[in-house]
């Protein structure tokens, strides 16, 4: 049975998995209105990402004898400037969740839980690969400059990318 201080901390973190994955969503609707479905399409990926990683902690929790609690999701930021600002903002919010999971690790290590020590590292890890793809973007984009020809040519090549789920 994992304990209680471990359980909620869990519960919060599948709160803001979800919540990650509605925010991506709302990114998603601002590219299709804004006909770059290439970057409409890398948020699509990003959003089944987040409903992975919040379901993987989801049935780490049942597997650990804890009981999941479903919260209230807070609604997302819907009006965005310019792909810039999108990634910019995910970019933000992939540092916000690296810290999240950098934190439930600590909890991890103070009460000596070594399953989820191990459960976490494969988090830890993907968080690198998050915060760095946003970043590159962020860097492209601002080398664009909002030259169309350059969002068009980036929009393409952003269609191509698609959700494979994790082995691990």
């Amino acid at each position: 049975m994992i304990k209680k201080t471990l359980q909620n901390a869990i519960n919060d973190q599948i709160n803001k998995e979800i919540f990650s994955e509605y925010y991506y969503l709302s990114m998603v609707a601002y590219f299709e209105s804004e006909d770059l479905s290439g970057f409409a399409q890398f948020f699509r990926v990003q959003v089944e990402e987040e409903r992975f990683h919040g379901m993987k902690f989801f049935d780490y929790l049942n597997e650990r004898g804890g009981k999941v609690i479903l919260k209230g999701i807070e609604s997302p930021k819907t009006d965005f400037e310019s792909p810039l600002q999108v990634f910019e903002l995910a970019y933000k919010h992939e540092q916000f969740v690296t810290e999240s999971i950098n934190n439930l690790m600590d909890i991890a290590i103070k009460e000596n839980d070594h399953a989820l020590q191990s459960f976490l590292q494969w988090f830890i890890d993907e968080q690198v690969e998050e915060e760095a793809s946003m970043s590159k973007y962020v860097n492209q984009l601002k080398r664009l400059n909002g030259n169309g020809h350059g969002i068009i040519m980036l929009d393409r090549e952003l269609a191509q990318r698609t959700f494979v789920p994790p082995t691990k």
